[in-house]
């Protein structure tokens, strides 16, 4: 009886043992690549590129990846890059993935790697700016890739590195993003199981990690409209078909499309128009006016109501008028939803990453993403990584997008060690 009380002390001994190594080494490693994403970071803000033209980002990463062992396919939807991983024990395939593209922005914060990169974007010279974070992205999944690949003889599966292009837009008259890399084939060529990303925020204190399970982002689409009346002299109304007036008309009816047809207990949605022209002069009543606008909600269901609505209501308007109008819906992004069960299941993950009180649950977001599209495919999880200095007011702090944008390096540790916990934890559970 003695001998086997001592037998079962050290087994858990051993145990215990191998556990503690086990929870040391992706610690010690992510340790080491600390000032390598901070470098990296640096090197891709100060060099800034617009969406699919992202070469010497790209040629950067596929280098990396490569001297890690993977296997690195390239020119992925123009430039996007897929690095494979597989370790060294049967398990699932885990994606993860980072956006490389910067925005038409002229960088105003006071940086020693401060972007001083110009373009001509639509025809205006302007700025390009890392103004969205997805620099530090970059940075934090080839951070990841280092740590994931020194464990390649523990890893219980597949990961998939995901390098993407053009998150926020293709340019006019291109394909882009990750609806262009999923119809290129990563997926049915690689078959991940789950699908993991992370974006960082200005709306967070450095260090914590926002999440929220089912619909977490609002789809985004786009509609133009063209009201066709008839030309004639403001001083004689009645000699055409006044097509302002019935645009004013359509303005009113679209706003009451949400307020008044559409069920918001369910999710709520916007529709805003943005942009109304036509006409030259006071005393001519134009032949056309044109109008344009965005639509954001949280269900796939809803927002087929709502583009159905939107033409009806303004082909309506407009014809009651004696008008013509001609209504057009670009699909966007659709929303961002996280899988309730597997955000449950990781919850512990990024808890051992930034601490429990540093997680916090975030209201839904309008803006959109279009991680979406991988999320569409497998369970996907898609959190956030607080930026903004702990001695600032996170409320009050320039958003991504201004070209205040500011993003403190000492929250990178948290974003690596996030994805790296994810994508351990998902194949430990999953054997």
């Amino acid at each position: 009886m003695k001998k086997s009380i001592i037998s079962c002390c050290v087994a858990l001994s051993l145990l215990a043992s191998t556990s503690a190594n086990a929870d040391l080494q992706p610690k010690k490693l992510l340790k080491s690549v600390e000032n390598k994403v901070i470098k990296w970071r640096r090197d891709f803000h100060q060099n800034p590129e617009l969406g699919n033209r992202e070469t010497r980002t790209a040629k950067i990463v596929a280098k990396h990846l490569k001297s890690l062992g993977m296997k690195v396919e390239t020119n992925i939807a123009y430039t996007g890059v897929v690095g494979i991983l597989k370790g060294s024990k049967p398990g699932p395939t885990v994606m993860l993935r980072a956006d490389m593209d910067a925005l038409p922005v002229t960088e105003k914060v006071d940086l020693p790697f401060k972007s001083t990169k110009t373009t001509t974007y639509r025809g205006v010279d302007v700025g390009v700016m890392h103004a969205c974070g997805h620099d530090t992205h970059v940075a934090m999944l080839m951070g990841t890739a280092e740590v994931l690949a020194g464990m390649k003889k523990e890893l219980r599966g597949t990961v998939m590195f995901v390098f993407q292009p053009a998150e926020e837009g293709a340019p006019q008259g291109e394909e882009g993003g990750a609806e262009l890399m999923l119809k290129e084939g990563i997926f049915k060529r690689y078959k991940p199981e789950v699908a993991f990303g992370l974006h960082i925020t200005s709306g967070l204190p450095s260090g914590a990690i926002g999440y929220r399970s089912g619909p977490a982002m609002a789809s985004s689409d786009r509609f133009e409209i063209s009201v066709h009346g008839k030309q004639t002299h403001g001083s004689t109304p009645w000699n055409g078909v006044d097509p302002i007036s019935a645009a004013a008309q359509i303005v009113s009816g679209v706003n009451h499309i949400v307020s008044r047809q559409i069920n918001i207990t369910k999710e709520p949605a916007i529709v805003s128009f943005g942009k109304i022209a036509g006409g030259v002069r006071n005393n001519i009543i134009p032949e056309q006016v044109d109008m344009v606008g965005t639509i954001r909600n949280f269900d796939m269901d809803n927002r087929q109501q709502i583009f159905e609505k939107i033409k009806t209501t303004a082909t309506n308007i407009a014809a009651s008028s004696g008008a013509k109008a001609d209504v057009e819906i670009f699909e966007g992004y659709p929303v961002t939803v996280n899988n309730p069960q597997l955000t449950e299941k990781m919850l512990p993950s990024l808890a051992k990453a930034a601490g429990k009180d540093n997680l916090i649950e975030m209201p839904k977001i309008t803006g959109a993403e279009d991680f979406s599209f991988y999320a569409l495919e497998v369970p996907g999880l898609f959190v956030f990584l607080g930026g903004t200095p702990r001695d600032k007011d996170f409320r009050t702090a320039p958003s991504n997008h201004s070209p205040y944008f500011f993003a403190d390096e000492s929250s990178f540790k948290v974003g690596t060690s996030a994805l790296t916990q994810l994508t351990l934890d998902y194949m430990e559970q999953a054997k």
